[in-house]
Parts: C-alpha cells; sequence; structure tokens
C-alpha cells in the first residue's frame, strides 16, 4: 500500500491579482455519467458516449460494467463506447469491485446487481466504507436478493441477486435519488410494474435517461414529492448520450467568480435540469449577477451557458424542500454566505451529516478555521457575516471529500490571508485539473503546493 505522505497533494489557494476571467468548460455531469455507463451496459447494441466524465468515480462504474460483462472502450478525450448485454444480461464479476470513493456508484450498482441472479462483492475507499448501505439494501432485500454487510451496512458488501425478482413498491423515507435510482435499476429485471414514491421530488436523470433507451416510465406529481412507476423487464435499446457539464462542477468557478472582484467568468455547456440548480436559485436570491445564454436541449437534459461576475451578496434563507436539488452544493454555498451581508440559514441538511464526510460538520469547522464562525442548530447551518472577506490563513481538513476541498480553495481566493488543504488528491474524482483551471482562470500563482 502506498503511504498516505506520497499520496496526498496539499494545495493553498491565495486572492489572486485580478479577477477570474474567460470561458471555461467543466466535466461532463457526474451523475448522468455514471447513468451512461450503467444503461448502456443494459442496453441491446451500442451505445456511443460524448463528454463522460473522467474523473475516478466514473472510471470505477467503467471498470465495473467491464467486470460484468459489458465491452467498455474509451474512444478519446470524453468518447466512450459501450456494447451492452441487454436487461438481466450481467455475468458474475471474477473479482471484487472497487467503487473507490464513489457512493453513487456503489449504491446504483446494488440496485443493477439485486435483479440478476450473480454473486458479487462491493468495496471502496477508506472514505466510502464508512458510509451507510442500509437506506439501499433493505429495500433492494425486498425484491429477493440478499446481501451481507459489515456492522451498520457498511462496505465491504456481498450481494446475491434474485433469481425471480419481485417488482418493488416503495415510499423513500428521505428524499434520495441515489435509493430511488437503485430501486427503479432493480425493478428493470422484475415482472410488472416497479412504484416509488419520493417526499420531494430528487434529481431525475434516471427517468429521463430510461425513456431515452426505451423504457415506459410515468410520473404523477404529488404534493412537492413524485410517484415514479416503472414497467418492468423492457428491452432497452443502445442510445447516443451527450453528457452536459456538471452543475455541481460548475459551482466552484461560478461561487469564486462571483467572490473575487474583478471578476466575469463564462462556464459553457452547463446542466440546467430544475432538479439540479437550487443552488443558482439560491444564489440568485442572495444578489448574485448570473446570466445564463445559449439555452439548449442535448440527450433529453437542459443546457445552457452561465455567466457569473463580481457581486455583492446578501444573506439568504434555504428552505428545506430545496435541499434535494442543491444537496452537494450546500459547502460552497456556505463559502458564499460567508461573504454576504446578514444572517443565513440553510434549513434541512440531515443528509449532509452522510456524505463522503460528515458534510455539516466538516463545513463548519472549515469556515471555523478561516475565522467565520458558524452552528448547527439541528439541521440547520447558520452564520451571521458582515460582508467582509474572511480572514482566512487556516488549514482545511478534507476528510478525503473532494467538495470540501474545492470549497476551501475557493475561500482562499475570497479571503483575506491564504488557505490550505491538507489533501487535494480526492478532487480528481469528480473534477480532474481543477485547481489548474481555476488558477488559470485567476491570472496564475494564486493556487499553489502548500
Amino acid at each position: 500500500m502506498q503511504d498516505a505522505s506520497q499520496s496526498t497533494r496539499p494545495l493553498r489557494a491565495a486572492r489572486p491579482q485580478q479577477g477570474l476571467t474567460g470561458d471555461i468548460t467543466v466535466p461532463g455531469d457526474k451523475s448522468i455519467s455514471h447513468r451512461a455507463l450503467m444503461f448502456g451496459a443494459l442496453a441491446v447494441g451500442e451505445t456511443r458516449i460524448e463528454g463522460l466524465l473522467e474523473g475516478e468515480d466514473v472510471l470505477r462504474t467503467a471498470a465495473a460494467m467491464r467486470a460484468l460483462g459489458a465491452e467498455v472502450e474509451r474512444l478519446g478525450p470524453g468518447r466512450w463506447r459501450v456494447a451492452g448485454r441487454g436487461v438481466g444480461g450481467l455475468i458474475e464479476p471474477a473479482d471484487v469491485l472497487d467503487m473507490g470513493n464513489s457512493g453513487t456508484a456503489a449504491r446504483l450498482i446494488c440496485g443493477l446487481l439485486a435483479g440478476h441472479p450473480i454473486f458479487a462483492v462491493l468495496t471502496g475507499d477508506a472514505s466510502l466504507r464508512k458510509r451507510p448501505m442500509r437506506r439501499v439494501t433493505d429495500p433492494l432485500a425486498a425484491s429477493g436478493a440478499r446481501f451481507s454487510s459489515r456492522e451498520g451496512g457498511r462496505l465491504p458488501l456481498a450481494v446475491e441477486g434474485a433469481k425471480n425478482p419481485l417488482p418493488l413498491d416503495y415510499r423513500l423515507p428521505v428524499a434520495s435519488a441515489q435509493v430511488k435510482s437503485a430501486v427503479l435499476l432493480a425493478g428493470l429485471c422484475a415482472r410488472g410494474t416497479t412504484r416509488v414514491e419520493e417526499p420531494e421530488a430528487t434529481r431525475d436523470h434516471t427517468e429521463n435517461m430510461l425513456r431515452h433507451f426505451g423504457a415506459t416510465v410515468r410520473v404523477t406529481v404529488q404534493g412537492s414529492g413524485r410517484v415514479i412507476e416503472l414497467d418492468g423487464q423492457p428491452e432497452l435499446t443502445a442510445a447516443p448520450i451527450t453528457v452536459p457539464g456538471d452543475p455541481s462542477s460548475a459551482a466552484f468557478p461560478l461561487v469564486a467568480a462571483l467572490l473575487v472582484p474583478g471578476s466575469r467568468l463564462t462556464v459553457r455547456g452547463v446542466g440546467l435540469n430544475p432538479l439540479r440548480t437550487g443552488l443558482f436559485t439560491t444564489l440568485r436570491e442572495m444578489g448574485a449577477d448570473l446570466a445564463v445564454t445559449n439555452e439548449r436541449t442535448e440527450g433529453g437534459e437542459p443546457v445552457g451557458d452561465i455567466t457569473a461576475t463580481h457581486s455583492a451578496l446578501h444573506a439568504v434563507e434555504v428552505p428545506p424542500e430545496r435541499a434535494p436539488s442543491m444537496i452537494d452544493e450546500y459547502p460552497i454555498l456556505a463559502v458564499a454566505a460567508a461573504c454576504a451581508t446578514g444572517t443565513s440559514r440553510f434549513r434541512g441538511l440531515a443528509e449532509l451529516r452522510v456524505k463522503e464526510s460528515d458534510r455539516l460538520a466538516a463545513t463548519i469547522a472549515l469556515l471555523a478555521a478561516n475565522g467565520v464562525a458558524a452552528r448547527a442548530e439541528g439541521d440547520d447551518l447558520v452564520m451571521e457575516r458582515n460582508g467582509a472577506p474572511p480572514a482566512g490563513g487556516g488549514t482545511v481538513v478534507t476528510h478525503m471529500d473532494h467538495r470540501i476541498a474545492m470549497s476551501a480553495l475557493v475561500m482562499g481566493l475570497a479571503s483575506e490571508q491564504p488557505v490550505a488543504v491538507d489533501d487535494s488528491a480526492f478532487i480528481d474524482t469528480s473534477f480532474p485539473d481543477f485547481a489548474t483551471l481555476l488558477d488559470r482562470a485567476a491570472g496564475g500563482g494564486a493556487i499553489t503546493p502548500a
């Protein structure tokens, strides 16, 4: 095993001499990239994918699909070919499936495996092995699949898929696109209709892609939530996919441009699915100058170009029902709120406690290390600020969480004193070359090895 001191990449971010400018692109949407590979593996024929995110998380999914019998080939940067085996056609892997740092891949693949009569073992890195899987395995067990895991439902996890999987009728106790998607993936192999009821609408990339590949999916709005019904055992047909830029990744350079004086930065080709754009809505409520142009539809998903111009921000209260549409963006929103005027309150953040780290605690620690007092009140995050730049000067413990690391680097660009992170290696899971791209937009010399 490689020594931790050899594998970590500490970085330091300081206020740049100029604003962030130019036109950039961000990596392909991670949620859509995972699903493109999985549905390509389940389809009949050859799926061509353009713009696939080639971060470590998605590459783990590509390797897993290959191990399960699909042909998965990289044709060039972001260009991939997947020759699928059809619904129910996956084969037993010869070795353990290592999902690295990706909770999305691990949970969705549990759904895939549940409907196939094969045995497989999933594991991951130290961070992923701490994350709970019972929220997925408990409902999937009702399909006839069997799961064995470490205490608390944690990886490594052994899966014995059902020989004759049963359709599921499941109400999510909390809004989770990962759990919803796992149940729907298991339902593909079952006779009859699988039904999922979600209390709040969550990102619907799985439903969109199921339709794109030819499945019959019905969605009914029910209050603030939805009911999704999937007809089982469809023949999925290979279909081309263009992956839009990930709005969760676009959040970091856009917020940096809002906070650094003199900035005007455009991110091209960002996914604008309304169930993913809660952060952009919230930033506008704070007074952010965010302009969307060149709106279009690609592969069933809305896409556009977003330009952020430096703005004076004021505090905001974010309602709990918005959390599912921006659950990954709260750390970077907290950095924006640290530069705003007034009392900000983000409500209903229980889900943050079971991300790559306890993201609520990690976000509060990130702020505290750099002179910003914030507190948790139940599942709310609260801070009072006067609009002045944060003091900075701290070193942030990232807990192997890519979004905490990226948020800290953005804070360093906006703070009085530089901000360091203990490790940036895990940024590669979602945004390879993030530090280089951000530093180039800032004119160079702002982000350096610590």
